[in-house]
């Protein structure tokens, strides 16, 4: 079973991945994520200001990232880059995502690439309120990447929101399971839970 989780930036995306990942751990489940497939910074568009936009989906190298989640549905391991921020590209440590039965896909563009959505069986879609999401991408990008208020507001206003306006937002409608990440989300992740518990039961039946 493919699970794909998207949502913008400061979602929590990661959090929930990991809460599954924990709750399903018998399973070994494979662990996908669209990040590993940034292009290097040379590769990048820059805005009208000249700044690097990685906000868009040409910032990944969606045809590699196509092919090794092809490969991985089909049963084949594949090797990629773990992408850190901070870390030249020479320096990214090589990680083995083997197959399992099930599998988790994650990502800013899981449903804006027609060919990734296709492969998923179950998606969820995170919503939260975007002040939090805000506050989240302030405390991370100060605290780990370096960057000053200003560029981080900078790039919210002008990268960032945009992005989630034109290549998440559209397909938040298309989602099987909508993910309120706030008070509700104890609640909701054992729904998700009991949903994903639900529907792998019914594949062992076909």
């Amino acid at each position: 079973m493919i699970i794909g989780i998207c949502g913008g930036s400061g979602s929590g995306k990661t959090t929930i991945l990991n809460r599954l990942y924990s709750e399903f751990k018998e399973l070994e489940p494979s662990v996908f994520t669209m990040d590993n497939y940034y292009r290097s910074i040379d590769e990048q568009v820059l805005d009208h200001n000249g700044e690097v936009n990685f906000d868009l989906p040409t910032a990944l190298d969606r045809d590699r990232l196509s092919s090794d989640l092809a490969r991985l549905v089909k049963g084949e391991q594949v090797v990629v880059k773990e992408y850190h921020f901070n870390s030249p590209p020479d320096k990214h440590v090589l990680i083995t995502i083997k197959p399992s039965e099930l599998l988790i896909v994650e990502g800013l563009f899981l449903f804006h690439y027609p060919e990734v959505r296709e492969m998923l069986d179950f998606s969820v879609f995170i919503d939260v309120d975007q002040e939090v999401q805000l506050d989240r991408r302030l405390y991370r990008d100060q605290e780990t990447r370096g960057y000053t208020r200003d560029a981080i507001l900078y790039q919210w206003e002008n990268h960032v929101t945009p992005c989630f306006n034109n290549y998440l937002l559209p397909y938040r409608k298309d989602a099987d399971f909508h993910f309120r990440n706030d008070t509700r989300a104890d609640e909701d992740f054992e729904s998700l839970k009991r949903e994903i518990e639900h529907r792998m039961e019914a594949r062992k039946t076909w």
